[in-house]
This record gives structure tokens, C-alpha cells and sequence, in this order.
């Protein structure tokens, strides 16, 4: 029988964990709202700025090919184990061995990157032509050495994240955001936007560098030097290996996704592929706050679970419930939020400069498409987390390709035909495929919870949870909205201040009044670590 002691004390390490992985995130989230806010204001929707939020999509592509999600549900279950079995000096050797694989893997693809880049614009962006598809040209190819960079930040981040040293992992990307906010500051008054795009496309690069420098002391502190080799026949990097090639196609598939999206709003009039892209940095804010600081956080626990096939499934049931509460909490106010007064907070963070407030009303529609699977897709996240723990890395990759495919077909219909049929602008046709990506995100959701649930027993919300949480949500929403017509549209900041404010209160106030325990979880949690500080 398991020690209730025990048990809280686990609990509230899961908390604390996921509390520090989302401060991080959170840091780093804000640290890139102020650089998309100065991006903003000295690009606003011009070419220039669709050039490089293209030009950024392909080499980011490479990033979270070989990035943090491959090696989180590849690398950190293997090394975790290991650790949590005291075989030490094993996963030193594993983990020196996955470092030299990835260098020399990512080394040879930024090669090839450079080299194709003229075709993979014509892949990626085939409405865009001269000067601005030169432009983009320009940028990839000094964007793809930086991307290399960020894959040997998300290998620091599973050796920390094994250790359970969670908060600079996630704080490391502040210094990259640092170093393109100061390259626009110092460099944005003084040249034309085609020069300006490039100058930053270096400052990217120099960010991403410092981003790997200071982390590698710690790392290196916890392996006790950098063991490189090419020892791929042991049997757990052979392990690693097995399970990232599954990841990495699913990384594949949700790529193609991506490059999609980017394709058919190059397709539609200048902005479309730039206010997606302010768009997609707000809906991920959330998802990475709230969906993968939970299931990064749980991931090395799930790894670790050890004992009898039924044990282990009670202690995954256990802890995937507790993550999906945790998840719900969090996420199902930002959708509301997103929907209800989503233009306060795009004119917040974005209008300045040359963004005005018709542009913030055109990304705030986008971002409302985005609301439709919000929540599906950052529970997906701890789903796909506890089969990546069970060293599953298929299932997810199979529910991955459906949801691409419906992605593809419905972003399509919803992008080009539909605004066509209807009578409504074609610049509109970005929001259908934010819908169309989110009706998919539910499909895929209810697949990975459907075939769990057959292996590891029951898991999920209960009804009654959720309705106190999007009761408590709308009506904070409508208490937000009234605030809003009663003060008018002044400054975007203040006007913010005045209205989220008093939603997240409301919100908080309602969950509480509607017995929602992670009300007082989070309030027990907080007092704990104070009293820990003290």
C-alpha cells in the first residue's frame, strides 16, 4: 500500500515542477511578446514582415524536428529511467552518444538547408516573388545555422529536465529574445525594412548561440564533463534512437501541417502569413504555459513509475487525471479570454507603430478561429506525454497523421473556397484555417484518449468539472466585456490593465465559489514554497 505522505509529497513536487517549468516559459513568453511588439511596430503587415515570418517557418521546421519534443518523448524517458535505476555513469554514456548523433545529424541538414533554400521557398511560399522572395531567401539561409543552435538547446534541456532542474531550461530562450529585441532597438530607426529584416535575421543567431552558452555549464556540471562518442551500439541509445524516429515523423507530419498553413496564406493578400503568425505566438502562449510545463513536468515522473503492469497504470491514471484538472484550470479562462476579449489583448501586446488597431481586430479574428481547439490540443499534450513514458512513441505518431490530413483538407476548403463562397474577403480566409486546425486537434484528442484508456483504465475530465470551469470563465468574460464598453477605447495598455485585471479575479472568484480544488491547491502550493523560502 502506498504512504499517503508520500503520495502528498509527490504531488506537490509535480506542482512545484510544473510551477517552475511555467514561470520559465512564462518569462521567456513575455520575453518574446515584447520582441513580437517592437517587431510589430517597425514592420507592422508589410513584405518585409511576411518575408521573415516566412523565412523563419523553415528553419524552425529543423528546430522542432530535432528539438525539444523529439528529444522529450525520445531521450528523457531512457536517461530518466536510467537515473531512476542509479545507473549513473549509463546515462552519461547515452547521453554523450545522442549529443554527438545530433550534431552530426543537424550539421549535415543546416548544410543541405543553406544549399536548397531557393526550393524550399518555392515549396513554402510560392505567392512570393521578387524583391521579397529574395528577401526571404536571404534570411533562411542566415536563420539555419541558428536553428543547429536550438537543437543542442533542447538537448541541455533533457539532461536538466532529467534532473528535474526545470527553470533554466525554460528561461534560456529570455537571452534570445534579449538579442533580437536589442537588434531592432538599436537598429530599427536606422534602416529600411528589406536591410532591417536581415540585420535582425543575425541577431537571431547570436541569441541562439547565448542561448546554449548558459546553460552548458550546469549541464556539463551534472554529467561531469561532455563524453562525446559515436557509441550507437549501446542498447539504450539504440533505444533512443527507436523511439525518435516515430516522434520525429509525427514531428514530420505536424510540420507539413504547418507548412500548409504558411503556403495558403502566401497565397492570400500581403499580412495574411504575417497576422497568422502574431496570431499563432498568442494561441501558443498558453499551450506552453499551461500544456507543457505540466506535461514537462510529468514526463520524468511518468518515466519513472516503476512496479507491476497494474501499478504502473494506477500511478499513470493518477497522475495524467491530476495533469488534465491542472491543464483545464488554466486553459479554459485563456480561451475564453481569447474569444470574448481577444482585441484588448492583441492591441495591448501589438499596436504601435505601423500596426494599427484594424490590424489587432484582423488578428484578433484569427486568434478567435484558434480558440476552437485550444483546449484539445494542449490536453493532447499530456496524453501524448503518458504514452511517450510508456515508451510508445507510434500510437501518437498514427493520430498525428489523421489529424494532418483533416488539417490539410479542411484548411484548404476553409482558406481559398469557403470566403470565396460566402462573400467575404479573401484576407479572411486565415481564420478557416486556424477552425480547420482546431477541428482536428479534437479528433486526434479523442483518439488518444479513446485507445489509452483501454490500456491504462478510465481517465479524463469529469462533465461537472468542466462546466464549473467554463461557467466561471464566461461569466468573469462578460464581466470583462461590460468593463471594456464601459471605459472606451483609449490607450491599448491601460485599457488591458482595466479590463484583464478583473477577469482573471472574476475567474479566480468563481472557481472558488463553484468548489474547483485547484483554487486552493494553487494557494496551498504557493504558501508552501514562501514557507520554503523563509
Amino acid at each position: 500500500m502506498s504512504d499517503p505522505g508520500s503520495a502528498v509529497a509527490s504531488r506537490f513536487a509535480s506542482k512545484r515542477s510544473s510551477f517552475l517549468v511555467a514561470a520559465g516559459i512564462f518569462l521567456s513568453r513575455v520575453a518574446g511578446l515584447i520582441r513580437d511588439r517592437v517587431f510589430a511596430h517597425y514592420f507592422g503587415n508589410s513584405d518585409a514582415a511576411d518575408a521573415f515570418k516566412a523565412a523563419f517557418r523553415i528553419p524552425n521546421a529543423l528546430q522542432n524536428l530535432f528539438g525539444e519534443g523529439v528529444l522529450s518523448a525520445s531521450f528523457i524517458p531512457v536517461y530518466a529511467s536510467l537515473l531512476a535505476r542509479g545507473e549513473e555513469k549509463e546515462a552519461r554514456r547515452t547521453a554523450g552518444a545522442v549529443a554527438a548523433l545530433l550534431a552530426l545529424s543537424t550539421s549535415v541538414l543546416v548544410l543541405v538547408g543553406v544549399l536548397a533554400t531557393p526550393y524550399l521557398i518555392d515549396a513554402i511560399a510560392p505567392g512570393f516573388s521578387g524583391e521579397k522572395r529574395e528577401l526571404t531567401i536571404r534570411i533562411v539561409r542566415i536563420l539555419f545555422p541558428g536553428a543547429g543552435l536550438f537543437v543542442l538547446s533542447a538537448w541541455c534541456l533533457g539532461i536538466l529536465n532529467s534532473h528535474r532542474k526545470f527553470f533554466l531550461s525554460y528561461t534560456a530562450p529570455v537571452i534570445w529574445n534579449v538579442a533580437m529585441i536589442g537588434t531592432l532597438w538599436g537598429f530599427g530607426a536606422r534602416y529600411a525594412q528589406f536591410r532591417l529584416a536581415i540585420v535582425l535575421s543575425w541577431g537571431s543567431v547570436l541569441g541562439s548561440a547565448l542561448m546554449v552558452a548558459i546553460q552548458l555549464p550546469m549541464v556539463l556540471g551534472l554529467l561531469r564533463g561532455l563524453h562525446l562518442s559515436f557509441a550507437f551500439h549501446l542498447e539504450n541509445v539504440r533505444m533512443v534512437v527507436r523511439n525518435f524516429f516515430p516522434v520525429f515523423i509525427s514531428r514530420g507530419v505536424v510540420q507539413i501541417s504547418a507548412y500548409v498553413d504558411a503556403l495558403l496564406a502566401s497565397l492570400l493578400p500581403t499580412g495574411a502569413v504575417a497576422a497568422l503568425a502574431y496570431a499563432q505566438t498568442l494561441y501558443t502562449l498558453p499551450v506552453s504555459l499551461f500544456g507543457m510545463s505540466v506535461s514537462a513536468a510529468e514526463l520524468p515522473a511518468m518515466s519513472g513509475a516503476v512496479g507491476a503492469e497494474s501499478e504502473v497504470a494506477e500511478v499513470l491514471r493518477a497522475r495524467l487525471n491530476a495533469g488534465l484538472r491542472q491543464i483545464a484550470f488554466l486553459v479554459i479562462p485563456s480561451v475564453a479570454a481569447f474569444l470574448v476579449l481577444g482585441d484588448v489583448i492583441v492591441s495591448a501586446i501589438y499596436q504601435s507603430g505601423r500596426f494599427t488597431h484594424a490590424d489587432a481586430t484582423y488578428v484578433w479574428g484569427i486568434l478567435a478561429g484558434s480558440t476552437v481547439g485550444l483546449l484539445a490540443s494542449t490536453l493532447g499534450r499530456l496524453y501524448s506525454s503518458t504514452y511517450y513514458a510508456l515508451k510508445d512513441t507510434r500510437t501518437p505518431l498514427n493520430f498525428a497523421i489523421i489529424r494532418v490530413v483533416l488539417t490539410t483538407v479542411l484548411g484548404y476548403l476553409s482558406a481559398i473556397p469557403l470566403p470565396h463562397l460566402l462573400g467575404i474577403e479573401a484576407r479572411w480566409g486565415v481564420a478557416g484555417l486556424t477552425i480547420s486546425a482546431g477541428v482536428s486537434s479534437w479528433v486526434e484528442f479523442t483518439l488518444l484518449r479513446r485507445t489509452l484508456n483501454r490500456r491504462i483504465g478510465a481517465t479524463g475530465l469529469a462533465p461537472a468539472y468542466l462546466a464549473k470551469g467554463w461557467g466561471a470563465a464566461l461569466i468573469a468574460a462578460g464581466i470583462g466585456r461590460a468593463l471594456l464598453v464601459a471605459v472606451g477605447h483609449h490607450n491599448p495598455i491601460i485599457v488591458a490593465i482595466v479590463v484583464l485585471g478583473p477577469y482573471g479575479i472574476a475567474y479566480f472568484a468563481g472557481a472558488a465559489v463553484l468548489g474547483m480544488p485547484e483554487v486552493r491547491g494553487m494557494i496551498q502550493m504557493f504558501s508552501r514554497m514562501r514557507g520554503r523560502a523563509l
